[in-house]
């Protein structure tokens, strides 16, 4: 039977290196890596390769898919180069192309660049994707038809599929956000925030802090402009000025105006006096029961915070209008009140 081109037959006497040269070949092609191989004393071992393979074609396609190129020569032809360095310690590198690749790369390759006929094996025929392209080239034109047919089915198919598990990934993703979404609205409506309240609450909680230092300054404040001891207070001590002006006023006009002031600073001083007395019973008022309720009430609201970062951020679900949120929701947030 006459040879094809392409066919290369490796002769010769037991040891003369035949082995070794199939050892290497079988580097390029992606097969397991024996630091064995590497000489004694040396650091590394390496074989490269050239073919010549169409610039189009599933061999070009799998390079260009690892990132290298293959370089073209002319006629359609172009030149692949291969390379494989093991070291010492058994670990391999490849480069496809003129670039770094997985050694599956070249397995890949492989059964499309070279059949290697053993004394035992014959290694392409060992394939499955192999067997089955030789099935199909037997079959001639009616299995090439059906396995056109069928290859454009399954990509048919394999788009689908995708499109279908997109589909089912954006649902589940969308009723995971739903269900967040309740969950928010949920929280929000039983805390029930009011806009400001978080700065009211600090205000209050400072206040009812410092409930004893407060008292303190007002009452004294209280007693100098109002004492009910004996001791002179602001607001006798104008009174008094005010009557001394008014006796004097008939002898001089001036003083007629004076002692309007002097009565206006009087009615001022009775209405602080009286503001500050409101003031103290509102503190007494205020309690222990007052400061834990609004500690309570900040817990709440700092809850909000932490998942939503500010109050204002938290209240805004309720306002569905403005972002745009679906119907369902618009109706849950309505009935809320």
């Amino acid at each position: 039977m006459p040879m094809g081109p392409g066919f290369t037959a490796i002769t010769g006497e037991t040891g003369a290196g035949k082995t070794m040269v199939v050892t290497g070949l079988g580097l390029l092609l992606g097969q397991r890596a024996d630091s064995g191989a590497v000489r004694a004393g040396a650091a590394q071992a390496s074989v490269d390769g050239v073919w010549i393979v169409p610039d189009a074609g599933p061999v070009a396609e799998r390079v260009r898919d690892a990132g290298g190129e293959v370089e073209p020569i002319g006629d359609g032809r172009a030149e692949l180069y291969l390379g494989r360095t093991l070291s010492a310690e058994g670990r391999s590198r490849a480069t496809v192309g003129g670039r770094t690749a997985p050694a599956g790369v070249l397995a890949d390759l492989a059964d499309r660049l070279v059949v290697v006929h053993g004394q035992s094996e014959q290694l392409r025929l060992r394939s499955s994707a192999a067997q089955r392209d030789a099935l199909d080239r037997f079959g001639g034109d009616p299995v090439a038809g059906a396995l056109r047919e069928y290859q454009q089915r399954y990509d048919h198919w394999r788009t689908l599929d995708a499109e279908l598990t997109a589909l089912i990934t954006d649902r589940d993703a969308r009723a995971a956000e739903a269900e967040a979404l309740r969950t928010a609205l949920a929280e929000i409506e039983q805390a029930d925030p009011q806009p400001g309240e978080d700065v009211e609450l600090n205000r209050r909680a400072e206040r009812l802090a410092n409930a004893e230092a407060l008292r303190e300054a007002a009452a004294t404040a209280h007693a100098a402009l109002s004492s009910e001891d004996d001791e002179p207070d602001v607001t006798a001590l104008v009174a008094h000025a005010r009557r001394a002006l008014e006796r004097a006023a008939e002898d001089d006009s001036m003083l007629q105006a004076l002692a309007e002031q002097a009565a206006d600073i009087g009615y001022r001083a009775a209405d602080l006096a009286a503001g500050i007395s409101g003031y103290l019973a509102d503190l007494d008022e205020s309690g222990p029961h007052e400061l834990a309720a609004v500690e309570e009430r900040r817990a709440v609201l700092g809850g909000l915070v932490r998942t939503h970062g500010t109050l204002e951020a938290a209240l805004e679900p309720c306002r569905p209008a403005r972002r745009g949120w679906p119907s369902s929701m618009t109706t849950t947030t309505a009935s809320s009140g």
